[in-house]
This record gives structure tokens, C-alpha cells and sequence, in this order.
């Protein structure tokens, strides 16, 4: 089978209420992306995009972006979801051998049409949306009690996974919540929406954009001498938010396993250095600990707890910040994968972790992390 890796990325600054329009937005990216592989327009095959007609507020709305996104007689294509399905898609094509060189683009501008509001178009219209109950914020409630019920964690034990991330964030310049002296009391007293689910144990509303870039191994190495390889692949897509079990990940841990496997992982504790994960709730992330193997089921507060997915700690999750300081929606996950391609290639600044040779990035999207994307990335050959 064919390698294939990331030779160049670039993301915005995320912000509610960027000054700029969608499209000055998503060409700089995707300019900056190019500048940093080091290769032209010219140079790129096809173009994949991630973004919906909900959240830019018009249909067909990739049409308007293929001049900005440099897909201007090019082969090109969309996905309606996550930008990891995006990069999934682009990787399938170059593996097919019809294609060498690839750019991925994910958007969302969140302040022109609000994500939660958009969620609600996601509901059964018979049922769910007549009784006007359920949305993305109110189901993460349910979810979060059931967790919180059934496995003894306390609401300042979630607290901490967004004290974590958001003081993590401090070192980010790209991030749009960076919080370094941030309390469980000031997340504990941040706005309550849905019991327990408060402001700070959500993502924010963000405006963003991100790209990267793909190739084939032989013109990869021949764009970069740092390649960052996809070793590992794995996507699933669970059931209704009514039919499934919401007191657990199961589409990540299909989708985790399908990814260690093609990467010949057994011990993803010990095999992977560090961890970028979209957690757009605050308990999410122990839910995501479980799902990917890193502990036994109902336990993910314990490696919260004795600080093993701190920086410092054996198993780094989120150094970035994560979700929880900065969700363009349609973006997150791309910008998981490139904040683990920075690890991987030592360009993480300030909030770079030590060796890092192999990562995972995860992208979710649908109500409680519906739909995941899982891939594995190593630097190595």
C-alpha cells in the first residue's frame, strides 16, 4: 500500500466574530498551507473541503469558496462534516493512485450561524424537534449525568479536564480561550445551561480555519525532509441519539480500534507519545480516554487525577488546548491533526512536548460524539 503524509498545514487564529469574510479567511489558510509544504497551486491534485450549508448560512456554499480554497480547475470535493473526514477522504484518493498531492481545507465561522441552533436540524423532525427539548448542549447533559451517575465522578473532577485544557491553551497563540490561572471554582461558577453542563465545560463559538497538506510518500520526500507518515486510520458512525448507549464512546473505540490495528499498535498507552483530542464537553475527554484504551471503562478520572494526561505527565493529552479553546466547528479536527503534526515535527512552541514520535488525532462529529475519526501519525522513515 501506498504511505502517504502530512507536508503542510497552517490554521487561523480562532476568534468569535472574526473581521474578515469566509473567503479572505480560508485563502489566507490554505496560502500559508501551500508556503509551508513549499509548493504551489500548481503543484496540488485534488482539493478536498469540510464545511455545511447550516453553518455558512447558504446552500451549495462550497461553489462560492473553490476560487479561495485554489481549486480553480482542479479536481475537487466536499464533506458536510468534521474536517478529519476531509483529510480521510484526500488520503483514500492519494492511496487510490490517482492522485499525489492533496489539500485538505475545514471552516466554520460559528458567529455568522450558531452551531447549537444548527444542531437542532440534526433531531428526528417527528418526534425530537416538535417537543423542542433536545439540542447538542441539552443531550451532553444527559449524557454527562448518566457518566457522572454511574461511575461516581464529581462535577469538580469534570471541572478539571477544563482547567487542564484551557490552562494548556495559555501557550497557544492560535487558541480562542487561554485561561493560565484558570480554578475548578471559576469553572464551577461559570454559566450554568443544562445541569451540570456550564459555560467552561463547553467549547466556545469560533470563527476558524485550517488546511494541510497530503502527498504520496515518493513526492512527499521530495517536498520535506520532515514528513509526518499516516499510519493508521479509523472512522465509525454510531445510531440515532435515541437507539445507542450514551453512557459510553462506542463509534471511537470501533473507530480507535480499526486505526491501531492499521498502525500495528497493541499498547497505545505506551506506544503513543501524545494525544489530540476533540472533547466539545468537558466530560467528554474521560469518556475519550476510555474509548481509546487508555484505561478500563468508568476510570478516566483516575489518569485525570494523578496527572497522566497533563503535559508533564506519562500520556499528554490535548497540550493545545483541545476543543474546549477553540471549536470552528467543522475545523476541530483538522486542527487536532495538525497541532499532532507539530508535536511530531517539533514545532509546537511553547507547549511542545519532548520527543514525541508517534500522536493521535481524533475528530467527532454529531450529537455526543456521533460520528469519530481516529488517525494515527508517526515521524519516523
Amino acid at each position: 500500500m501506498r504511505r502517504v503524509a502530512i507536508v503542510g498545514y497552517a490554521q487561523t487564529q480562532h476568534q468569535f466574530d472574526m473581521q474578515k469574510t469566509r473567503e479572505d479567511m480560508v485563502f489566507e489558510v490554505v496560502k500559508e498551507a501551500l508556503s509551508h509544504a513549499g509548493i504551489t497551486r500548481g503543484e496540488v491534485d485534488t482539493v478536498v473541503t469540510a464545511s455545511t450549508d447550516f453553518l455558512d448560512g447558504r446552500t451549495i456554499s462550497s461553489v462560492f469558496l473553490s476560487m479561495a480554497v485554489g481549486a480553480y480547475l482542479k479536481d475537487e470535493s466536499k464533506t458536510e462534516e468534521d474536517g478529519t473526514s476531509a483529510a480521510w477522504y484526500a488520503f483514500m484518493r492519494i492511496l487510490s493512485g490517482v492522485h499525489d498531492v492533496a489539500l485538505v481545507e475545514a471552516h466554520t465561522q460559528g458567529s455568522t450561524f450558531n452551531p447549537h441552533q444548527v444542531s437542532f436540524y440534526t433531531l428526528d423532525p417527528l418526534f425530537d424537534r416538535q417537543i423542542g427539548v433536545l439540542n447538542d448542549v441539552s443531550a451532553a447533559a444527559i449524557q454527562a449525568r448518566m457518566y457522572m451517575s454511574s461511575y461516581g465522578v464529581s462535577e469538580e473532577e469534570i471541572a478539571m479536564v477544563s482547567v487542564k485544557n484551557l490552562s494548556n491553551a495559555a501557550k497557544n497563540p492560535f487558541a480562542q480561550r487561554r485561561m493560565p490561572d484558570l480554578t475548578v471554582e471559576e469553572v464551577l461558577g461559570s454559566k450554568l445551561y443544562y445541569h451540570p453542563i456550564r459555560e467552561l465545560m463547553m467549547s466556545p463559538i469560533s470563527d476558524g480555519a485550517c488546511a494541510l497538506v497530503l502527498a504520496s510518500e515518493e513526492k512527499a520526500k521530495e517536498i520535506t525532509d520532515t514528513p509526518v507518515w499516516i499510519e493508521g486510520v479509523g472512522v465509525c458512525q454510531d445510531f440515532y441519539l435515541r437507539d445507542r448507549n450514551l453512557l459510553e464512546l462506542d463509534s471511537l473505540r470501533k473507530a480507535a480500534k480499526d486505526a491501531y490495528e492499521m498502525a500495528g499498535i497493541r499498547d497505545p498507552y505506551a506506544e503513543l507519545d501524545v494525544f489530540e483530542v476533540s472533547e466539545k464537553f468537558a466530560h467528554e475527554e474521560l469518556m475519550i480516554y476510555e474509548a481509546l484504551g487508555l484505561c478500563r471503562r468508568g476510570k478516566g478520572k483516575v489518569l485525570l487525577e494523578r496527572g497522566a494526561t497533563e503535559k508533564g505527565g506519562e500520556i499528554p493529552v490535548n497540550p493545545s488546548g483541545g476543543a474546549l479553546a477553540a471549536d470552528p466547528v467543522c475545523a476541530t479536527g483538522l486542527v487536532r491533526m495538525v497541532e499532532a503534526a507539530k508535536q511530531i515535527r517539533g514545532e509546537a512552541g511553547e507547549y511542545q512536548i519532548p520527543g514525541v514520535r508517534r500522536a493521535l488525532a481524533h475528530g467527532q462529529f454529531g450529537m455526543c460524539a456521533q460520528k469519530n475519526w481516529v488517525f494515527i501519525l508517526g515521524g519516523e522513515g
